[in-house]
């Protein structure tokens, strides 16, 4: 794309509209910037030479752009947004904007969780095998900023919010992790939310990878008909030589490509729960494809820590383990958090709904959770749906809530912030929620 001259919109001053508006200036274009947030236009004005303005006066805002380019918070239903469309005013995700400008290949991971896990993982890999890698995305870095850099290839996290404004984005590699309710506040269904995710692969060609989760019946009804290859991975091993995947086998990760048949050891994998193993074999068959010789895969799967925020060791205190999954956002999340511990736990949740429902948390909190404490806009909504499933208790916020837990524990209980919500009715983001927590733990 040739942005020389051209004015273009970015709605949002956050990291993703920073960096894009980075790009632009150094591609010869023009920059405006629209903020609803007075204090952010404010200080961005007082140091840049960039037209920054507040996002209330559309029509001096839309005047002469010849591009828009949407934050991924900002919604579909935004006022200029809208506006734009109706003035046919061009609107672009980041991610559409840096694949256009990109001159490497890029491999995408998508779903609900997994997904940073993944990347970071997968791009691991890719960068020990020798290739000069670019792993970012929604895990961080935004895409764009790899635009103008010697990498030989980006590995990229991929939010729904981030594929709602996408057509010609096309991964080379797309992983697809799995399907569950969340953000339905912003998508208003769970099959708007999966067809959202669905983007990612729909302008593949025949020589592109689907690596597809096929334990997930949405993700397989979603895979039906796409352009790639599908590659699947799940937890029933593939019957007969011709059939290609990746399965868990009685005391390995099998993986079965091209007629050969790979085993890698994973009970010395330190990612704990059965959610991260379906996660290492999405790694595993994305980074075979790729060509990644297999003792490079073996020995990163042998280091690969996690991430911090999820199912995180913070602290062991008179033999109570808490742990920062901080992370766990959506109801689906929390589920597998608790089935990956078989010690008595003390959930820590709530937040701010994000239009799930609370129901399918029931059976594995009556039988995981020996105290829920809530906190957050959500409580009351938790106590509704989960308060008869055990002891329960409401506090104001975080820092109470790691008290009474801590008065609460006995040894060889695990103290786990899940929250099943998003953190911004006390947080900046789940980050912020995460350190508070290890702020707290350390603290007592």
């Amino acid at each position: 794309m040739d942005l020389a001259g051209k004015t273009v919109l970015i709605i949002g001053l956050g990291r993703t509209g920073k960096s894009v508006a980075r790009c632009i200036l150094a591609h010869g274009g023009r920059v405006r910037i629209a903020d609803s947030q007075a204090d952010a236009v404010a200080s961005a004005r007082a140091q840049s030479d960039m037209e920054i303005r507040s996002d209330d006066d559309a029509d001096a805002l839309l005047c002469g752009v010849q591009l828009v380019i949407p934050s991924p918070g900002v919604p579909a239903k935004h006022p200029l947004l809208r506006e734009a469309g109706q003035r046919r005013v061009t609107v672009q995700s980041e991610i559409e904007l840096a694949y256009q400008l990109l001159t490497c290949p890029v491999v995408a991971i998508t779903g609900t969780n997994g997904k940073s896990t993944t990347t970071a993982l997968l791009g691991e890999m890719m960068q020990r095998s020798g290739q000069e890698t670019f792993i970012g995305g929604n895990l961080g870095t935004p895409l764009i900023d790899a635009v103008g850099t010697a990498s030989a290839v980006a590995v990229a996290e991929i939010s729904s919010f981030q594929l709602e404004w996408v057509e010609q984005f096309r991964p080379q590699i797309g992983v697809f992790l799995n399907l569950s309710e969340d953000h339905l506040d912003r998508h208003g269904s769970f099959g708007h939310y999966g067809q959202t995710k669905r983007r990612l692969f729909a302008r593949q060609r025949r020589s592109d990878w689907v690596v597809m989760n096929r334990d997930d019946a949405s993700v397989q009804a979603l895979c039906h008909g796409l352009p790639g290859r599908l590659f699947s991975f799940g937890w029933t091993p593939m019957t007969g030589d011709k059939n290609e995947g990746a399965w868990v086998g009685a005391e390995s990760l099998v993986l079965r490509h091209v007629g050969r048949e790979m085993h890698y050891a994973i009970d010395d994998i330190p990612l704990r729960g059965r959610h991260n193993i379906a996660n290492v074999m999405a790694a595993v068959s994305a980074a075979t494809l790729w060509g990644v010789p297999p003792a490079i895969i073996q020995s990163v799967l042998a280091s690969f820590t996690g991430l911090p925020h999820r199912l995180e060791l913070v602290a062991e205190k008179n033999g109570v383990a808490y742990i920062n999954d901080s992370k766990g956002t959506n109801i689906d999340a929390v589920v597998q958090s608790l089935n990956s511990f078989s010690e008595p736990v003390i959930l820590l949740a709530g937040g701010v709904e994000k239009g799930g429902d609370y129901r399918p948390l029931r059976e594995v909190v009556q039988t995981k959770v020996k105290k829920l404490i809530l906190f957050g806009q959500a409580q009351r909504s938790l106590r509704a749906a989960l308060g008869q499933d055990t002891e329960t208790l409401l506090v104001n916020a975080l820092d109470e809530a790691v008290q009474a837990a801590h008065r609460g524990a006995q040894a060889g209980d695990i103290v786990l912030l899940s929250p099943a919500c998003a953190s911004f009715d006390q947080f900046r983001n789940y980050a912020h929620r995460g350190e508070a927590f290890r702020t707290y733990v350390e603290a007592l």
